[in-house]
């Protein structure tokens, strides 16, 4: 994997992403071609078509983005692929239609378009039948040296996502007993301790790309001699944690401890980075306050009409937010007026009684949270983010979660890391999993990542993931 602003991105997935910018590109050309004449071919590659294409392939590899497209968890069947790829031009061509007609002179006519999108349909259509047919061939050959507790927490990964780009090869013994392994014994391929076992002849005549330091102990039984034979010939090392935390995109808390943050490339706070991420919530909740007007005002007159004039259309409540401070958040009133009578607070359940016809739709769709937007111009809250929990439930899960008021440390989200890869939390367990996302948002967070998580919160609010 690459690293791209402390954000690991899967070299697979950039790859694919390079091919079907060079799709897009072509499919810009064919339609220049088709609608411009021959005078295309016979110039060149100009100036005027090298600039449209360039917000072609950015337009739609945004909207296939949102559409998760690059998610490397994505494990839908190719005619659901085919319709995210579908969503996703069609988004894209209505924003490209928009930039059309209000600056028409410098851009391409609308048969350039059509054709463009057409022709970018099927070809993305093909590397994707390609893709899901040709092996992947940047799968890295990975052993585990270890076969403790830590080394099964690698075990129990199972799923494709989880494993995406490796190939883990099998886990290396270092105690004198086998018996002792946490790991199946059909995954041991050797013993540190054996007679005829020489740890750095057995990766390099298997060709190990990388190995993972998993030793539940490693203090008098690291092979030092030897994992610096193979390091100088090639072959990555890395920790345990650091190999979770670079494929599951959370860091895990079994295996925190305080030296994780003290001594951890993370965790910066610089002016510039604030400064950054105040316009970026100032320009992006401003413009979506405007656009979203007529969604939130149709959303006031329906609450009315459901409520009969009685209820409140807003509702307030009180949430943490950076450095432990008190503000109240805002939204659209979702739930009966008398939710909470008894004033015990109680996370939203899947098909809870108290939520009103109008809030269901409005929880689903996200609408519920748009006023949240005025948070973020206040200052109370960032675009992008942790969650922001109510004071009961921040007590309550700092003395149950150890470093859950790391989370505190940053201003609260609309949307967040832990949204678009976890479902809705509505337990000690689903805030203990959360958490972890959180973690790794606070360590890695940037531009970049703000960027890559709003546009893949719009696949969060069209598929309704996670919604309650």
């Amino acid at each position: 994997m690459y690293r791209i602003f402390g954000h690991y991105m899967p070299r697979a997935l950039l790859v694919l992403g390079l091919l079907e910018s060079l799709i897009l590109f072509l499919s810009v050309y064919i339609g220049a071609s088709f609608s411009l004449g021959s005078g295309v071919s016979r110039t060149g590659l100009h100036h005027p078509l090298i600039t449209n294409a360039t917000i072609f392939i950015a337009v739609m590899l945004a909207a296939m983005t949102a559409m998760g497209l690059y998610r490397r968890n994505l494990r839908d069947r190719f005619l659901t692929i085919s319709f995210r790829v579908f969503l996703s031009l069609l988004m894209g061509l209505l924003i490209l239609f928009t930039f059309y007609m209000i600056y028409p002179e410098s851009f391409f006519n609308s048969n350039v378009i059509l054709i463009g999108v057409v022709c970018a349909f099927l070809g993305i259509l093909c590397s994707r039948i390609l893709w899901c047919t040709v092996s992947n061939p940047y799968v890295k050959k990975v052993m585990v040296i270890g076969a403790g507790e830590k080394a099964q927490q690698l075990e129990g990964l199972r799923r494709k996502s989880d494993l995406f780009g490796v190939e883990i090869v099998g886990y290396i013994n270092t105690w004198d007993h086998n018996n002792q392994c946490a790991v199946s014994a059909a995954r041991v391929v050797g013993n540190l301790k054996g007679e005829n076992f020489h740890l750095a002849d057995y990766l390099l005549r298997n060709k190990i790309d990388e190995i993972v330091i998993a030793m539940d102990e490693r203090r008098s039984s690291l092979p030092v001699d030897d994992i610096l034979e193979v390091k100088m010939k090639g072959i990555h090392v890395i920790e345990v944690n650091t190999f979770m935390e670079r494929q599951l995109g959370k860091l895990y808390l079994s295996s925190l401890k305080p030296s994780s943050f003290i001594f951890s490339d993370g965790f910066n706070k610089n002016s510039l980075k604030r400064i950054n991420k105040r316009l970026l919530d100032i320009t992006s909740s401003f413009i979506l306050l405007i656009l979203t007007l007529p969604i939130s005002l149709l959303t006031v007159f329906a609450i009315f009409i459901e409520s009969k004039g009685r209820g409140s259309i807003f509702y307030k409540q009180s949430r943490v937010g950076e450095n432990n401070e008190i503000f109240n958040v805002l939204k659209f009133r979702s739930m009966d007026e008398d939710a909470e009578k008894d004033g015990i607070a109680k996370w939203a359940t899947l098909n809870d009684s108290r939520i009103t016809k109008v809030g269901s739709f409005i929880r689903k769709t996200r609408i519920d949270e748009l006023p949240q937007l005025i948070n973020v111009l206040w200052g109370n809250m960032s675009f992008v983010g942790p969650r922001p929990e109510r004071p009961q439930f921040v007590e309550a899960l700092s003395t149950s979660i150890p470093y859950y008021n790391l989370r505190q440390h940053i201003k609260p989200g609309i949307t967040g890391w832990a949204q678009i890869c976890y479902p809705y939390g509505a337990s000690i367990d689903d805030a203990r999993e959360k958490l972890q996302y959180d973690l790794y948002y606070l360590k890695h967070h940037s531009i970049f990542l703000d960027l890559l998580i709003l546009v893949q919160t719009v696949e969060v609010i069209l598929f309704q993931k996670g919604s309650r």
